[in-house]
């Protein structure tokens, strides 16, 4: 069911358009049982948006008890803590009809609705952003709606950064699962029936005790890195009203931010289309096998990227989700853990 109908993608004025808000939603075809939405409405931006494509930054792997992917309709769930409390976001796209149909949940609500249209790019500007590789256009070509989301909250990006420090992507993941589980927010509404989980507030991250980070798989390096941040999380947070150089600065200046994990936060709470991941383990390599054939260190990212200065996470980005990446050869590394010798 497509609420409403087509019409005009921006209701004749050439501006991406809100819609007012509906009654309930549907999931999967059948009504949802004893949660009716709170608010609904219907974006309609001017161009087809891939939502799972833009969001999928977002989601800590497969498993990610905060986030949701149906493949077969492209709807998207996200479970998030907002300045206004927490929220199940619904987003179904209608590629057709150029709309977003967001549902919301929880005190949260008005927030999560409000920071649609940011976290699904509509701030991002792609003026002057010309590729100069014929794989970067090929990927620009198959992806025009993606765009740089903008989740507007710089823990809730900050955390899991932290978190994914120094280890492999499965350490990482797993330890994400164990945490949010352990310490978030049953999702309200619909998230009830999905099983999904708010992470951590900000105080609830710093509340956690150092044996209880341990148990979840993250050593006191990584964990202090949340609780530091956690502490002068305002002072965070004001960072998405900076200039981007600034926002960074200021993120760096807590003990255990570095290059890397301050990228991680501009790229998703900033919408920072610039924000490369130096220090990644793979970045500098599968661009560089990309766009030259051969893996790269970060000095040879940083001049490869150079031409694409503005849009240096756009390049890398689009690369990602086109899959291109230099071939994996070698075993792969154990798992470690730091649960306690019983």
């Amino acid at each position: 069911m497509r609420p409403g109908g087509a019409g005009s993608a921006s209701g004749g004025s050439g501006r991406p358009e809100w819609s007012a808000p509906r009654g309930r939603g549907r999931v999967a075809g059948r009504w949802l049982r004893d949660c009716a939405v709170t608010s609904e409405r219907v974006w309609r931006p001017g161009r087809a948006v891939p939502v799972h494509l833009t969001l999928s930054a977002l989601r800590r792997g497969a498993g990610d008890p905060s986030y949701r992917y149906d493949p077969a309709t492209g709807t998207v769930w996200r479970a998030m803590a907002t300045p206004e409390g927490p929220v199940t976001l619904r987003l179904q796209p209608y590629a057709t009809a150029g709309e977003v149909v967001a549902s919301a949940w929880g005190p949260g609500t008005s927030w999560a609705l409000d920071a649609v249209p940011d976290l699904l790019g509509e701030r991002d500007d792609v003026r002057g952003f010309e590729p100069r590789h014929d794989v970067v256009a090929q990927a620009w070509r198959r992806m025009p709606g993606w765009r740089v989301c903008r989740t507007g909250l710089v823990i809730d990006a900050l955390a899991p950064a932290a978190v994914e420090q120094l280890v492999t992507g499965q350490e990482a993941f797993a330890a994400w699962r164990r945490l949010v589980r352990r310490f978030g927010t049953p999702a309200p509404g619909a998230g009830t029936d999905l099983a999904m989980v708010v992470p951590p507030t900000a105080s609830q991250w710093a509340a956690v005790p150092s044996w209880e980070w341990l148990r979840g798989g993250v050593d006191g390096k990584r964990s202090a890195t949340v609780v530091r941040a956690c502490q002068v999380a305002g002072r965070l947070e004001a960072t998405l009203d900076l200039p981007h150089p600034e926002a960074e600065r200021r993120l760096r200046a807590v003990p255990g931010v570095g290059v890397w994990t301050a990228a991680e936060v501009r790229q998703r709470a900033h919408g920072d289309p610039d924000a490369v991941s130096f220090g990644d383990y793979h970045v500098a390599k599968d661009v560089g096998w990309a766009l030259l054939g051969k893996p790269v260190d970060d000095d040879g990212l940083a001049e490869l990227l150079e031409p694409y200065a503005g849009h240096r996470y756009r390049v890398q980005r689009l690369l990602q989700l086109a899959g291109v990446r230099r071939p994996r050869r070698g075993p792969r590394i154990a798992p470690r853990t730091h649960l306690p010798v019983r």
